[in-house]
């Protein structure tokens, strides 16, 4: 596991919780290449280790918890799933379910990516300086790392279809009210907390606790299989997207700081 200061992701037990912490607070927690292996990797590694009874998910610095995918990575042509972690999904975490409960401590902004990171953990504690949004329609793309898929699940019907459709983020207090995150705490005290729920689950018996997760959320031989044609809806249709003008000249707006000019083509 990697625990280097310069590690994309770094990786510290703490008895029998594993705190992952992406880090990258230079570009915001942004996820590329790099990140994506180090981070599934260390996923795959808590799977696999009996110690290890639950993780706490969470970003460098006060700031971000993480900004969704790294357009500069994209621009330059670098894939964010190196070979052998395209089955994990975004950041090797979105479409990697592991038995051992995730809680996400959200630090600081969560967009994009980001809330889909929150989406996928079992339970969440934010920082009161978190938000959450799902921005793509914003850039002329879809949030096609689960957001789509989980946040109607997670939320009010309606609550999640003003977020997905407007592209407007929502505070800490707000995601609490709505039940996307379990609960909201000063910055200061939002590691002790996230640490204090894993170590009350790690508390339990780890089988037992493992088998309830996998029930709970459809896990099924590593997959969701409840989620599958979601998924493949998602897929196909993001494809489908990314060779149109708009999906084209929404990063090329953000990168110029203009509004851009949509076509609808």
């Amino acid at each position: 596991m990697s625990d280097t200061a310069d590690s994309p992701v770094l990786v510290v037990r703490d008895d029998h919780v594993l705190l992952v912490s992406l880090n990258r607070p230079e570009a915001r927690n942004a996820v590329n290449g790099p990140l994506t292996q180090a981070l599934g990797t260390a996923f795959e590694e808590a799977e696999q280790d009996p110690e290890i009874r639950a993780v706490v998910l969470t970003g460098a610095g006060q700031v971000s918890f993480c900004a969704g995918a790294d357009l500069k990575a994209i621009a330059r042509g670098e894939s964010l799933n190196p070979p052998g972690t395209e089955a994990w999904g975004f950041a090797g975490v979105v479409n990697h379910p592991i038995s051992k409960p995730v809680v996400a401590a959200v630090n600081g902004t969560a967009f994009g990516g980001g809330t889909e990171l929150v989406l996928a953990a079992d339970l969440a504690i934010a920082a009161e300086t978190a938000t959450f949004g799902l921005p793509e329609v914003r850039r002329g793309l879809i949030a096609a790392a689960g957001g789509l898929v989980r946040l109607p699940d997670q939320l009010p019907r309606k609550v999640a279809m003003r977020m997905i459709l407007t592209g407007a983020p929502i505070d800490a207090a707000t995601a609490l009210r709505w039940g996307l995150v379990n609960d909201v705490v000063p910055v200061d005290s939002l590691l002790e907390s996230a640490l204090g729920l894993a170590h009350q689950i790690a508390a339990n018996a780890p089988l037992a606790v493992q088998a309830s997760k996998r029930v709970a959320q459809g896990i099924r031989d590593g997959s969701v299989p409840r989620e599958a044609d979601a998924w493949a809806a998602s897929d196909r249709e993001i494809v489908a997207l990314m060779s149109s003008e708009d999906a084209l000249e929404g990063p090329l707006a953000f990168a110029e700081k203009r509004d851009p000019v949509w076509k609808g083509r």
